[in-house]
């Protein structure tokens, strides 16, 4: 589908970017989106007039299908919208033999989908310098423009970004999918499902349990057998208590919340196994950040509060700075267990978001992103 531009006589190629589901690919998108046009007139063709179109997908997108079911119905939608190629940008963690799935090409449907996660922390930096290239390579020998765009090749992708390392897999003709190390890339991939869940938003949507802990933790600080108590224990095992305490907390939010992704017809066990991972992932750095908060505020809150002189009638000997560290370490810590009962008060769908499967609503979306 070539138009003519009677001003400029430039033939027209529209390129449609849809993002599957609508939450964080989205956010990619419409970025990536205001500076698209430009990138393909420099890097694959300045002889056409280049529009780009933004389009959701479905907030629930199918699992089982893989990128083969993603890019099925973006190539029905790229006609139904009368598009000439299509591009989906998803936050699926999808894998191929074990092995992290970054994009996947296909010039015979005239579609391709990157998978977000794969690209790890710099991804909207990634989108930009891959995308122009796969939309060269869909067009390429393919009867929607009159002349050849570009000198593109399917080595760009691999010489452009570092984080493809590979092309596998031609199956059939025009498919062709490019993938990550084994090691580093399911790393990678983790870091990315991390990135997009957003942990800076699990951890504002935790208030309550953080005013649970400073409640416990004030309490804590008038009694002194605590202080005893944490004189007495040396550095490791505080750092035990530590750990089990947020190791705890996480465990109670997943259980209590019930975000762990149980593997049924609709989404395959490694999917559900990612999806879990990145949902503890995301879960402790929210939870380790709120320790970090509760730990300076318990600090701050037991120098001003506690008076040397009294410190020394309970401990019978003298203190030092080092012994306000260790009363605030296990008094977080306890606090932390207490940060739990609270966080059962939490509204659910405010907890569901840390959950790496749960995707809300586009209504909800834009409301979070007020």
């Amino acid at each position: 589908m070539t138009r003519s531009d009677h001003h400029h006589d430039r033939p027209e190629i529209v390129v449609g970017l849809v993002a599957t589901p609508p939450d964080h690919p989205a956010r990619v998108t419409g970025r990536l989106a205001a500076e698209l046009a430009t990138l393909l007139a420099e890097q694959v063709g300045a002889e056409v007039r280049w529009k780009v179109r933004q389009g959701w997908g479905e907030v629930t997108p199918p699992r089982d299908g893989g990128a083969e079911s993603l890019l099925d119905d973006l190539a029905r939608r790229r006609t139904e919208d009368q598009w000439d190629v299509a591009v989906c940008l998803t936050d699926l963690p999808l894998q191929t033999d074990r092995t992290p799935l970054i994009a996947q090409v296909s010039t015979r449907r005239r579609a391709a989908m990157v998978s977000l996660p794969a690209l790890g922390l710099s991804q909207l930096r990634t989108v930009r310098a891959v995308v122009p290239d796969i939309v060269g390579a869909l067009l390429a020998d393919t009867p929607v423009h009159p002349r050849p765009l570009g000198r593109w090749a399917p080595e760009n992708l691999t010489s452009r970004v570092a984080v493809i390392k590979r092309v596998i897999g031609e199956d059939d003709a025009g498919e062709v999918r490019y993938v990550a190390s084994r090691g580093a890339g399911r790393a990678r991939l983790l870091t990315g499902m991390v990135r997009a869940n957003r942990p800076g938003r699990a951890l504002l949507g935790l208030s309550k349990l953080l005013v649970g802990a400073f409640g416990t933790a004030a309490f804590a600080l008038t009694t002194s057998t605590i202080w005893q108590m944490g004189d007495a224990l040396g550095g490791w095992r505080l750092a035990v208590i530590m750990l089990l305490g947020l190791s705890g907390l996480v465990a109670w939010l997943i259980i209590a919340h019930d975000l762990w992704e149980k593997p049924d017809g609709d989404t395959p066990a490694e999917m559900a196994r990612m999806f879990n991972l990145g949902t503890i992932l995301t879960l402790a750095l929210a939870t380790a950040v709120s320790y970090v908060v509760l730990f300076i505020g318990t600090l701050l809150a037991a120098a001003l509060l506690i008076d040397t002189s009294v410190l020394e009638q309970t401990l019978q000997r003298p203190a030092h700075a080092s012994d306000y560290l260790t009363l605030t370490w296990i008094i977080s810590s306890l606090a932390t267990v207490g940060g739990a009962i609270g966080s059962g008060l939490e509204d659910e769908a405010t907890v569901r978001t840390a959950a790496y499967g749960h995707h809300p609503e586009p209504s909800e979306r834009a409301d979070d992103d007020r």
